[in-house]
């Protein structure tokens, strides 16, 4: 028999095994292990970043679990959802960026959260969202592919609604979402070759929808190690390197200018080492640059840095 009630415990004991499971996969890619650094929030709740630097396989990244509370939300939540105005919020998620150190090892971003809001006498208003997606820097249609196909396959058990009958299809949805979602509009290009992502998510009651967060936080190791595998020992060039410092450049850009979850974090008085430790290394910026014509880094903006039907 399913329940509707939002039981923040059981989300709480999934997110820590979750991030617990991508590091000991992450650590045996790389053969170094991750730092542990536990903090507390003045506000209320706190977390546990788990954060790899100057790794054999990854430049710099983190896989980081938070379980926020507060009184009142930040501007960048509470202006589009008044009904939360009054309510006492809570959140918690795992989030995760990795940049390998080879530039033909794409960077991969993963976050799955959930979100509550009560308020006495009331019922609770609660969601789930996140997401995972692909940055590369040379692009692989078989790479491609496959981490798309485990997204979709993350989603297919709940396409159908028995309840009601009907299909939902929710990696089309979820894809455009990430598509989306993931776009630099100063620069009218994807931040790189999408995913899936979702947010105020429960329509399908609670232990659907969080059984539906769980599938999306499972499918990550399947998602990005092969690819990881596959690619992290490829021999590269200094100029490949190079372009690799100059793309991680739009992935700062995102993160400040466009991420919510950035926002929110800092506008609700987040650790703000946590919060940025999804930050590149090594960035470069040029002026007016263009890659050659016919170049596998031209192939990046025409092939893959484009809105794709991938299965």
């Amino acid at each position: 028999m399913t329940s509707n009630i939002p039981s923040a415990t059981a989300v709480k004991s999934f997110l820590l095994d979750l991030q617990a499971r991508i590091v000991a996969a992450l650590e045996q890619q790389d053969g170094k292990p991750f730092g542990t650094d536990s903090w507390e929030r003045a506000e209320g709740g706190g977390g546990i970043s788990r954060v790899i630097e100057e790794g054999n396989v990854f430049e710099r990244g983190g896989v980081g679990f938070s379980h926020v509370t507060g009184k009142t939300l930040p501007p960048s939540a509470s202006a589009s959802r008044p009904e939360l105005a009054g309510r006492q919020w809570e959140a918690m998620g795992v989030s995760l960026v990795m940049h390998p150190r080879n530039p033909h090892a794409p960077t991969i971003h993963m976050n799955v959260r959930f979100f509550t809001a009560t308020a006495e006498g009331q019922e609770p208003i609660w969601w789930f969202g996140g997401g995972l997606d692909l940055t590369p820097y040379y692009g692989s249609e078989e790479d491609t592919r496959h981490f798309h196909r485990t997204c979709r396959d993350a989603l297919a058990p709940f396409d159908i609604d028995t309840e009601k009958n009907t299909d939902q299809a929710l990696y089309p949805r979820f894809k455009k979402w990430c598509d989306d979602y993931f776009y630099l509009k100063h620069r009218q290009e994807p931040r790189g070759v999408g995913g899936i992502f979702f947010d105020d998510f429960n329509r399908l009651g609670f232990d659907e929808s969080f059984a539906l967060m769980q599938s999306v936080g499972n499918a990550f190791i399947p998602a990005y190690v092969p690819i990881l595998a596959k690619n992290k020992e490829v021999p590269f060039t200094e100029q490949q390197r190079d372009f690799q410092a100059y793309r991680r450049g739009r992935y700062v850009e995102f993160n400040l200018v466009y991420d919510r979850g950035t926002l929110f974090g800092l506008q609700s008085g987040g650790r703000t080492e946590s919060i940025l430790m999804s930050m590149p290394p090594v960035v470069k910026w040029r002026y007016n640059w263009e890659p050659l014509a016919g170049s596998p880094e031209a192939r990046l903006y025409t092939d893959f840095l484009i809105h794709r039907d991938w299965v």
